[in-house]
């Protein structure tokens, strides 16, 4: 009865080690790069967006006064156009109130980069958009964060991956758009988007250019 009693709990740990691996395995498993593609892969067309004057008009906005704030669930969105972009939502991990990416996002990252460089994707340029959910910190010091984990992962990107830096763009919106308006607090709302901005000119995307026309082959001079 013993060994019985020993046998079924010996199985009973090594069912909830199996259990537990395969929740972490399902929390940390990086999206495919053909993911990220279906995402991204459906431009139309793009708004006509000032990033250069979008970014001082989040930190304006984030340091409104309390009592003019409408609240997190009715506080409207301060870029909506961007939601009519392809977009690709991941939950990259930084150090606790630092740009910092955590190790377990390093493949995330990766293959976001071999997505940018994916035939079908070339001709694009991206944004890369921090957001934060929100906190007990104030929403100034979310903007700010949120604009340096989005600079971080283009670092990366331009830096480490030799993605072109004419392609990608970062801004942070910190609680100024939250991705989740319903809970302002969810998790869903500290997510990195990535989002196909516009289309490059032929000659910026490596496409080949369209052959000028030969010109007309000029006559012989005559002969006097």
């Amino acid at each position: 009865m013993r060994a019985a009693r020993l046998t079924l709990q010996s199985t009973g740990l090594a069912l909830a080690l199996v259990l537990a691996a395969g929740s972490v395995g399902a929390q940390t498993t990086p999206p495919t790069r053909d993911d990220i593609v279906a995402k991204l892969n459906h431009f139309e067309t793009g708004p006509d967006l000032d990033l250069a004057a979008l970014k001082p008009q989040v930190m304006e906005r984030a340091k409104t006064r309390i009592k003019n704030d409408p609240g997190p669930v009715n506080r409207p969105l301060i870029a909506p156009d961007l939601a009519s972009l392809p977009a690709f939502n991941t939950p990259i991990q930084f150090d606790a109130d630092t740009p910092i990416i955590q190790p377990s996002s390093y493949q995330t990252v990766g293959r976001i980069a071999d997505a940018l460089v994916h035939a079908s994707l070339l001709p694009y340029t991206f944004l890369i958009v921090g957001h934060v959910e929100s906190n007990s910190k104030t929403r100034e010091a979310n903007a700010i964060l949120s604009q340096r984990r989005a600079d971080a992962i283009r670092d990366v990107l331009v830096n480490t991956f030799k993605i072109s830096a004419k392609r990608i763009q970062s801004i942070g919106l910190g609680e100024e758009q939250f991705l989740d308006r319903a809970r302002p607090t969810s998790a869903a709302n500290g997510q990195t988007q990535v989002l196909t901005l516009a289309k490059l000119p032929e000659e910026q995307a490596g496409q080949p250019a369209a052959p000028k026309p030969a010109a007309p082959a000029k006559k012989p001079a005559k002969k006097h």
